[in-house]
């Protein structure tokens, strides 16, 4: 049996990549290296570069290599960028994931787990939100992701396929092996940027309104530890091998830091009190989002192991000089 890994090139993708290598799967990538680099997908998986949206690709890959089961990471993911660029995330996030649902479909896959995120819930008042929180994604991003849940809801009545949709919250930190860390050039991720800037790659960062209803005024977020996200995605494959009911969970941890409190822990872990500049709000962007992450626990008997800010920051920061060694270049000169 394998295990295709769109976007395995990737950040999140990549550690999917690793955690399915260490439970001693069979793992095949397609990523299209967009943003991801071939590097990343370390031996024994195996790199097709090509995109998910290639369905004579896809086709044949499920063929030829015994696909029993798919996660789906590859997308755009920058909440700017989809405002705009709308049509080009509903082209790439949506119509080539329901070219991907079609070819899994056609091929026989049974198991289907699904990269979604935190963005369908949008601008809301319930804290911490559960599952069940109305949906009202705010920004062509969210409602990309929203599009593919909803395809994969109809698509499991319809057809003899499973899924499991994890909906992430923030994910940071890296490989406590040290073996990949988030690598994208102009990553626009809080830890990522802080970690970028306390090492001398940028000479100040940005916080974005500092005037929205939280306790200093500036964004909210539950952060996830990388490999902890991984270990609920080995569950979800698990959960779908047993014969289990397609299902939809949060990813977090049900607690929360904000920008000025992520950028304190940064500044205290790498001893740098590097310059912080104040901007607008920018569009898009929920005051507070915060995972109820009872059901993921409940459903697929996932239990976080890292949730610790200092660490995860400290998992970042060291990957980073990794990152800079490994190039011999400031990773936004790539």
């Amino acid at each position: 049996m394998t295990v295709l890994v769109t976007g395995g090139a990737g950040y999140i993708g990549g550690h999917m990549t690793l955690g399915l290598i260490d439970a001693g799967e069979q793992v095949l990538v397609l990523d299209n290296l967009s943003t991801g680099f071939a590097w990343a997908v370390q031996p024994p998986a195996e790199l097709v570069v090509g995109d998910f949206g290639d369905a004579a690709l896809v086709g044949r890959l499920i063929r030829e290599r015994g696909v029993d089961a798919i996660a789906h990471f590859a997308a755009k993911i920058v909440v700017p960028d989809s405002l705009s660029d709308p049509l080009g995330y509903y082209d790439n996030n949506t119509a080539k994931a329901l070219s991907l649902i079609r070819s899994a479909v056609e091929g026989g896959v049974k198991h289907f787990i699904f990269s979604s995120t935190a963005a369908v819930y949008g601008e809301t008042s319930a804290e911490p939100v559960a599952e069940d929180t109305p949906l009202n994604p705010i920004s062509p991003y969210g409602r990309s992701k929203l599009m593919v849940e909803w395809m994969l809801q109809d698509a499991s009545r319809a057809y003899d396929l499973r899924y499991v949709a994890l909906r992430y919250f923030n994910v940071a930190g890296a490989d406590p092996k040290g073996r990949l860390g988030q690598s994208t050039p102009r990553a626009t991720h809080l830890i990522k940027r802080g970690v970028q800037t306390a090492l001398g790659r940028f000479p100040s960062m940005d916080i974005f309104g500092e005037d929205y209803p939280t306790r200093d005024g500036t964004c909210l977020r539950d952060y996830i530890q990388i490999t902890d996200l991984i270990d609920a995605h080995l569950a979800a494959l698990a959960y779908l091998r047993a014969g289990r009911e397609s299902v939809t969970c949060n990813c977090g941890y049900g607690h929360g830091a904000t920008v000025n409190e992520v950028i304190d822990v940064v500044k205290r872990v790498s001893g740098v009190d590097f310059k912080v500049n104040h901007a607008p709000r920018r569009p898009g962007d929920p005051a507070a989002i915060i995972a109820k992450a009872e059901k993921v626990r409940e459903t697929l008997g996932w239990r976080p192991k890292r949730d610790d800010l200092d660490e995860i920051v400290r998992q970042a920061l060291d990957w980073e000089r990794r990152l800079h060694n490994r190039l011999g270049e400031p990773p936004d000169a790539v």
